[in-house]
């Protein structure tokens, strides 16, 4: 299967480091629990950041016969070595204001010291140093190819923190974790790096010696501690470590070590007899430790740890993601020239590939010649009669990896028989270029002369397991070969079927007229105009499924009467008060816009159906227009009073009737042409187009608005079926 360069590379660096990366991770977390317990020793004091040196070494002088040097630790504990009265070298934890004993600090833990040189070196010194820096700068790269895979899953760095569509437990969370320790992460990893470059001396961080003029030391005036200037403007939560002076001789001197620089001051009238700033490198050295190890911060510790454990499971999860990628590999038994049907597979993650494999093992199973791959091994198929096209959409509105080289393709080798195409669309409505792509193929290959639409472009939101299985069923019945879709795939409850009673039936003594059919449900039931009728006319697992309308609170159907047709019979002969069992079908896709400012309905035969319906419950009189088409004025005759009643009722806007063989012989191709610039124009408003009939009239509207589309807005016309404001619902 096609993969991403950003995923191929996300992979294969997982791959090369996860062992390591493991045990950096594991002895990550533990060590994270060190700065967290000596935070909790009681060595700090209050106010701290608000002392100076000029209120704290005074008082210390006093307590404490001789001090050599005074230090601050990351945890902000003041330490002094020196000596007590007695003369003995004490190394003591002090209160800084009072110069009190707070306790004697005590060796690493030997747990934590084990660990610390497990983390920095896996006990293999210079070596185990540089394999460690290593997996750092790979952890770096993992989450710089992670963040631009996120970035192009979520249609860009603006939509980062948007919705996750959820497709499974491993691939949501690896995702949706992955950006809340994004962060955290990035800052272990490029922490890590630049210590380990530190380490091994590529990155400056020698400091720059002090150099003293002692011909210029000064020992007057002489000035108390407390008064120096020095002391005065530094505080103790700035400085690192103070080296007292051995002797009362001038040319001892005070050497402070503070945060960004060195200073020394004389001892006897606080002048700065030097001053040298830390090279950057030392101070972004100083910093990394700090942000590598979380010491002087409870709360960073505890993140680190949480990101830490976030890299283990997204070590976990990156392994099952590509188990199932890899178990979406397509092993044919036939080969694509020798096969009747061709299945074709666009999908980043590989998730579309399980819907495919449906349709692949059902057609298998009935002794069909069934081959699957995905879009970008398009090529001819010599004894193909269908094709079938599962796609879903990245990005911004993009073909998947795997399917990027499908239109050149398809120019480069047309195939030399008709095939009968169908598209079935994967996306979610949280994007807002909802299954584009999809239609985007559908577009295609209705431009190829060669290519013969079959059954209507469906979608599948969220990967909706019953918006697949009613697809299925529309390809199955038109192709009439049985594709039975399991409860136990589908995951769906069985069929319950709605009792109705036949209220009206117009009949007809054509034998290929149209029929009105009106039905009332037994019980009430959530249906709207849109929908779809599914009847069983054989009692069997043959389906046929209708769009119906709501006209005067009752489903209403248009039906032509098909010689030998088994569902268009059926109906024909049912008799008002009669019943019958049929399952309504929630169509969601195709129900009339609710915030729409114009909708122009387009529709051949009896797809006026639903549109009637529309009307007839178009209660807030939204601008309405309906573009339809008859072979003579008498199939219209059937709707004729309804929609110049509902003209006067201002629930229809703009009546338009093309007739194929009386009169001008138009089609209802030809009204929208001539109304081109309306049509532009009420895309450009974000108004609603809907299309309703036979896929050949599809086909010609589809073509038109695509013109349309390019030459005066720009765009094309999947761009408006992708954001909903092309609906189609087509047989």
């Amino acid at each position: 299967m096609t993969i991403s360069v950003w995923r191929y590379s996300h992979l294969v660096l997982a791959v090369s480091s996860f062992l390591l990366l493991t045990l950096a991770s594991i002895t990550g977390i533990i060590l994270t629990f060190e700065p967290v317990t000596q935070k909790l020793q009681p060595y700090r004091v209050d106010n701290f950041h608000q002392l100076t040196l000029a209120q704290t070494l005074p008082g210390l002088k006093k307590s404490y016969s001789e001090i050599s040097e005074l230090s601050v630790d990351a945890n902000q504990f003041v330490q002094i070595k020196g000596s007590d009265a007695d003369g003995k070298n004490l190394t003591v934890y002090v209160d800084p204001q009072t110069g009190k004993s707070l306790g004697v600090p005590t060796k690493q833990n030997e747990f934590f010291e084990w660990v610390t040189a497990l983390h920095r070196s896996l006990f293999l010194h210079e070596a185990g140093r540089f394999f460690i820096g290593l997996t750092a700068f790979l952890l770096l790269l993992i989450t710089v190819s992670g963040t631009m895979l996120v970035v192009q899953r979520q249609r860009g760095l603006k939509r980062f923190f948007t919705r996750i569509v959820r497709d499974n437990f491993a691939q949501y969370y690896h995702v949706v974790l992955g950006r809340l320790s994004l962060i955290p992460i990035f800052v272990i990893a490029l922490s890590g790096t630049y210590l380990s470059l530190a380490r091994f001396d590529l990155i400056g961080t020698k400091k720059v010696s002090s150099t003293i003029d002692f011909d210029a030391i000064r020992s007057k005036p002489e000035r108390k501690l407390a008064d120096f200037d020095v002391f005065k403007n530094t505080r103790l939560a700035d400085v690192q470590s103070i080296e007292f002076p051995f002797s009362e001789d001038p040319e001892e001197f005070y050497t402070l070590k503070l945060n960004d620089r060195e200073l020394t001051v004389n001892q006897i009238t606080g002048d700065i007899l030097n001053e040298t700033k830390y090279p950057t490198a030392v101070l972004l050295t100083n910093l990394s430790l700090d942000l590598h190890t979380g010491r002087g911060s409870v709360i960073w510790a505890i993140i680190l740890a949480i990101a830490s454990g976030n890299i283990l499971f997204f070590i976990y999860s990156g392994f099952v993601i590509t188990w199932k990628r890899l178990a979406n590999r397509v092993k044919n038994k036939y080969t694509a020239n020798e096969s009747r049907f061709i299945i074709l597979v666009g999908s980043e993650n590989g998730s579309t590939y399980r819907f495919a494999q449906i349709i692949h093992q059902q057609l298998l199973k009935q002794g069909e010649k069934s081959f699957l791959t995905e879009l970008n091994n398009y090529a001819l198929s010599p004894n193909a009669e269908y094709l079938i096209v599962l796609t879903a959409t990245y990005g911004l509105g993009d073909a998947p990896t795997n399917a990027q080289k499908l239109a050149a393709l398809v120019e480069k080798y047309p195939q030399k028989q008709p095939v009968r195409y169908s598209v079935l669309g994967f996306g979610s409505h949280a994007y807002p270029d909802f299954c584009k792509f999809a239609f985007e193929v559908n577009q295609l290959l209705s431009r190829q002369a060669w290519a013969v639409p079959f059954v209507d472009i469906h979608t599948v939101n969220d990967k909706a397991l019953d918006e697949f299985g009613l697809w299925a069923e529309a390809w199955s019945q038109q192709a009439n070969i049985p594709i039975t879709i399991s409860s136990d795939l589908l995951k769906s409850p069985t069929r319950r079927l709605d009792t109705l009673t036949v209220v009206n039936n117009t009949r007809t003594s054509e034998p290929d007229g149209t029929f009105l059919l009106q039905l009332q449900p037994k019980s009430r039931q959530s249906v709207t105009s849109g929908d779809l009728l599914a009847i069983y006319p054989g009692n069997d697992h043959r389906e046929r499924l209708y769009s119906i309308g709501i006209v005067d609170q009752a489903i209403q159907l248009s039906v032509r009467l098909h010689p030998g047709g088994l569902g268009s019979s059926f109906l024909h002969a049912l008799t008002p008060g009669e019943t019958t069992q049929a399952r309504l079908v929630k169509n969601e896709h195709f129900h009339f816009p609710a915030k729409a400012p114009v909708v122009v309905m387009i529709a051949n035969g009896t797809g006026i159906a639903p549109f009637l319906g529309m009307i007839s419950q178009n209660k807030q009189q939204t601008p309405c227009h309906l573009y339809c088409g008859f072979r003579q004025s008498a199939s219209f005759g059937l709707y004729q009073a309804f929609l110049t009643e509902s003209q006067s009722a201002q629930k229809l806007t703009n009546l338009h009737v093309a007739y194929s063989r009386e009169g001008e012989k138009q089609y209802v191709s030809d009204l929208l042409a001539k109304d081109a610039d309306f049509i532009a124009n009420t895309l450009l408003m974000k108004g609603v187009l809907m299309i309703c009939g036979s896929l050949a009239m599809q086909k010609d509207v589809l073509e038109l608005l695509e013109s349309i589309c390019q030459t005066k807005l720009g765009q094309s016309v999947s761009v408006y079926q992708s954001h909903s404001l092309v609906l189609m619902d087509c047989y």
